[in-house]
């Protein structure tokens, strides 16, 4: 049972709202209901740097700041995120998001296997691969599997192939069901072994033409505890008196991309939502359940419906949901939505990944890092082997990639964190390098208020506002005098 419990204040007259989409009038319709009153629009500053970092996962430079907060069309928001869709490191950042998913492990693979696996991933996601047929270029591989890396994905599995099928794809967990039924859970073991009968005929062999995937036969499947027989069929359905002739994984594939499955294009754009707004309309992303319902359902099944209706074009559910009102909220909070955290009434907060913020110290002090094993040049965004040594990305939480849950990655605060940020010699050797950006901008110009502008632009992707400018020209005119501008 869900319940909405409005604020004790009521709101005589609730203002009109800007919509853009039709994100905006199903999410004011749920405000209006809870007596919540939305923040309001972001500034530009805001929305460009909340955009860098949620589709690139990199900052704005000092430069790309200055041109699009001179820039006066009215649709640059839009070509803002149109253009970063179309840049390198959009197939990076989302590459190594989904490196996490699909367990790209060297450990398990090997290094040729494991940066194979990562590559096609990458080159997918350059290609604005349609997510159907992504997801069913892995389920469906056969034949000559040497020009295939996305073989890896039956590798790293293994044992869990089914569970993590489900898991990824659909964000339904099915793992428990494997070994028992647990009385308040929708999914029996009858369920999970009809799931495990679509890979029963997957077999791979060696051939003079190198090793090939085949699927053939007709394997029975038994019930662990009952010993009667399962035919394989799909999730929320009824098992039928049969197994499907040919290859049963292209049935699988069939039900689980059809614009009627309940769970595919929810999933990915719940995955999706999540992480452009910081939290899932289903919350864990991956744990779609009957006693964990949507925050507001009639949103998510509109989002799955336009990502249908797109073709499943993963840049179009972007460009919809950030050219929402929504989306481009203030983090600010009002009086009525200070305590909201589940209805997208203003931008949430959040921390970044460890390997974007990696970058992002590397890129706004101006100093590469070199990483074990890698060619010099590589950003953390980049590194496609999540075993390369790196004790900043250990601490902030890098996954290990031992399992495709989302909770692997861990976006807790540590004291170990806070420590290591205010002490680390490398942060503190990176800002006072003698070729930082600190040193360029010290050199290159002598107006302090000309060289303060640049430090904003460079960290925060903004101008400082008047009272920051006049704190800062007083700073460094004061400390300037006891050590040197540059220490300043």
């Amino acid at each position: 049972f869900q319940a909405l419990i409005p604020r004790k204040q009521t709101i005589e007259q609730y203002p009109e709202l800007p919509e853009f989409n039709f994100i905006d009038r199903l999410v004011h319709a749920r405000l209006q209901k809870l007596g919540i009153i939305p923040s309001g629009l972001a500034d530009d500053a805001e929305f460009m740097r909340r955009a860098y970092l949620g589709l690139i996962g990199t900052l704005p430079t000092a430069v790309e700041a200055r041109e699009f907060l001179a820039d006066s069309r009215d649709d640059k928001r839009g070509r803002l995120i149109d253009a970063l869709l179309e840049r390198s490191e959009y197939a990076d950042y989302w590459a190594l998001k989904w490196a996490d998913l699909l367990s790209v492990d060297r450990r398990a693979l090997g290094h040729k296997q494991a940066r194979a696996y990562y590559g096609w991933i990458r080159d997918s996601f350059a290609a604005n691969k349609r997510h159907d047929q992504f997801v069913r270029d892995i389920l469906t591989l056969k034949g000559n599997i040497k020009d295939s890396p996305q073989r890896n994905f039956y590798s790293v599995f293994g044992g869990k192939l089914v569970s993590n099928t489900s898991h990824i794809f659909l964000g339904v967990r099915i793992e428990c069901a494997q070994c028992h039924h647990h009385p308040f859970d929708r999914w029996s073991q009858t369920d999970y072994f009809g799931m495990s009968a679509f890979f029963q005929q997957v077999k791979r062999k060696g051939t003079p033409r190198g090793e090939i995937m085949t699927a053939a036969g007709n394997p029975v499947t038994k019930h662990p505890r009952t010993g009667a027989t399962i035919h394989a069929f799909a999730l929320g359905t009824v098992m039928p008196e049969a197994s499907p002739e040919g290859d049963r994984r292209e049935v699988l594939a069939d039900w689980m991309t059809s614009p009627d499955n309940p769970w595919f294009a929810r999933n990915l754009a719940n995955r999706m939502w999540a992480h452009l707004m910081g939290r899932g309309l289903v919350e864990p992303v991956d744990d779609v359940r009957d006693t964990n319902p949507p925050t507001n359902p009639e949103l998510l099944d509109a989002l799955a419906q336009s990502f249908i209706d797109s073709g499943y074009d993963t840049h179009k559910l972007i460009r919809t949901i950030t050219a929402s009102s929504t989306y481009q909220r203030s983090s600010r909070p009002s009086e009525t939505n200070a305590q909201d955290e589940q209805n997208y009434s203003r931008a949430l907060l959040k921390r970044l990944d460890a390997e974007v913020l990696f970058d992002a110290i590397c890129q706004t002090t101006g100093v590469d890092e070199k990483f074990r094993g890698v060619p010099h040049g590589y950003r953390a965004i980049q590194l496609w082997d999540s075993e390369v040594d790196h004790y900043f990305l250990k601490l902030f939480g890098r996954p290990t990639r031992k399992t495709a849950c989302e909770c692997e990655r861990n976006a807790e605060p540590t004291v170990s964190q806070v420590l290591h940020v205010l002490n680390a010699p490398e942060i503190n050797d990176k800002l006072s390098h003698a070729a930082g950006n600190v040193a360029r901008m010290v050199d290159k110009s002598s107006n302090d208020s000309e060289l303060v502008d640049e430090l904003y632009l460079t960290f925060f992707a903004r101008f400082p506002n008047p009272g920051e400018k006049t704190t800062v020209l007083k700073y460094l005119k004061t400390e300037s005098k006891q050590t040197s501008r540059r220490e300043a």
